[in-house]
């Protein structure tokens, strides 16, 4: 990272998200839940809810009810970030049966061609407006071929609809293909790997309310900050967090550290020291820009994540210029 002031105060204050406890987690946290074929989305996370005892859920990307795989679901705090997960890139299995019998070779150099930015229409029965739209597909890995049934990995822009992309490729064949059956197996940063069926769910959440073992619990459960790993990320300096928490931008006098490639008006993530989500901006200059000024606005904060008084108050606000001073002898330990 770039360090924009290497003499900011040391961060005495906040909390660690490994060292959070169960009950935070529960209250400000994400799950990779492996949803099973059958219910809807939906569905699944009323269950999850139920079996959690949450007051607030809600899922990131909707799974159809006879596809399986990878259901993020954000807890308390952390609905409020939904939107990061429905804009994050996928990966899915899937089997498609063509209608008439192809040559390997052929099929293989049809499904290349579909590398790369394609157009698609969503099926009829879609949440979405039926409009042409582009998408990009990432990579797509034949994982085995018997007769007229293919098994392929993709990995593909948020918003793609494999369901398509099958109909699509028979076309391409001249043979006409559908999708037998899918499996999401990544959606962002979570993968399958640590996804948790619902009965690993309700298991772990009864061993550690009647028990008060919390491994399993606490290995399900992930904080927040793991729904804006893409985003690049700034460190504020501990004397500007409790300001950002109270609806003030983040100037430039306010950054520790940023990522070396962060581009005005893209989406970044503020951090503390300690690894903590204050809130999420909208970038008012470029990496390097911050680097060459001594003031100005920095970031536009656009949604506070951070409960207010976490930190202590190191900021004054003066109406008649409208800026934020900060103070950072105004608390000391």
């Amino acid at each position: 990272m770039l360090i924009k002031d290497e003499k900011a105060m040391a961060d005495r204050w906040g909390k660690r998200p490994s060292d959070r406890s169960v009950g935070e987690l529960l209250q400000s946290g994400v799950i990779a839940m492996d949803k099973p074929s059958g219910p809807t989305s939906h569905q699944v996370t009323a269950w999850a809810r139920d079996i959690l005892n949450v007051k607030k859920i809600g899922h990131g990307g909707t799974l159809d009810p006879n596809v399986s795989g990878v259901l993020p679901l954000c807890l308390g705090n952390a609905v409020r970030l939904t939107d990061l997960v429905l804009s994050s890139d996928k990966e899915y299995i899937c089997l498609m049966r063509l209608h008439k019998d192809r040559q390997d070779k052929k099929i293989r150099d049809v499904i290349s061609n579909f590398i790369g930015k394609i157009y698609q229409f969503p099926p009829v029965r879609s949440a979405v407006k039926r409009q042409l739209r582009i998408r990009t597909i990432a990579s797509i890995d034949i994982m085995d071929i018997k007769g007229r049934d293919v098994l392929f990995k993709v990995s593909c822009d948020a918003g793609t609809y494999i369901r398509t992309l099958c109909i699509d490729i028979g076309e391409a064949l001249g043979c006409g293909a559908n999708m037998v059956e899918l499996r999401r197996t990544r959606s962002g940063a979570m993968g399958e790997e640590k996804a948790a069926t619902l009965h690993d769910i309700k298991d772990s959440y009864v061993f550690w309310q009647q028990d008060g073992r919390e491994e399993w619990l606490r290995s399900i459960l992930m904080p927040i900050e793991v729904l804006v790993q893409p985003l690049p990320k700034l460190i504020v300096k501990a004397s500007a967090v409790d300001a950002i928490c109270h609806g003030a931008d983040l100037n430039v006098q306010g950054i520790h550290m940023m990522d070396d490639e962060i581009r005005k008006n893209g989406l970044a993530a503020l951090m503390t020291a300690r690894g903590e989500l204050i809130a999420i901006g909208k970038m008012a200059m470029s990496s390097p820009k911050i680097m060459a000024a001594t003031q100005g606005k920095a970031v536009s904060v656009e949604r506070v994540i951070m409960k207010a008084g976490t930190y202590p108050k190191m900021w004054k606000f003066s109406t008649d210029l409208d800026e934020v001073f900060f103070d950072e002898e105004a608390k000391k330990v």
